[in-house]
């Protein structure tokens, strides 16, 4: 009769590891601060063909060509920054007022 307890709680405790990586993200925790694994997290919420819908849409919108982007964003200057980096000699002189 004492084989019996001590049986299961050896095979219980040999499974719980099984199960533990199955569904668990590991969790960190540093100076009380805890930081779960996000990566982990977002598959299990998310299926794989929302995954691969979402990854295209994000690479499409990445895609945009070069002369529909926003002139700051390709390195350009606008007149607005022109105008800020100039302050009052805009217009007037070829020395700005803020370098």
């Amino acid at each position: 009769m004492k084989r019996l307890p001590t049986l299961a709680s050896v095979l219980l405790c040999s499974a719980l590891p099984l199960f533990a990586l199955a569904d668990s993200c590991t969790e960190v925790s540093v100076d009380g601060y805890k930081a779960p694994d996000y990566g982990c997290l977002s598959q299990q919420m998310g299926s794989d063909t929302n995954a691969a819908k979402a990854t295209k849409k994000n690479r499409e919108a990445q895609n945009i060509p070069v002369d529909k982007r926003a002139p700051n964003a390709v390195g350009l200057s606008t007149p607005a920054a022109t105008s800020v980096r100039m302050g009052n000699t805009f217009g007037t002189s070829v020395k700005p007022q803020r370098p």
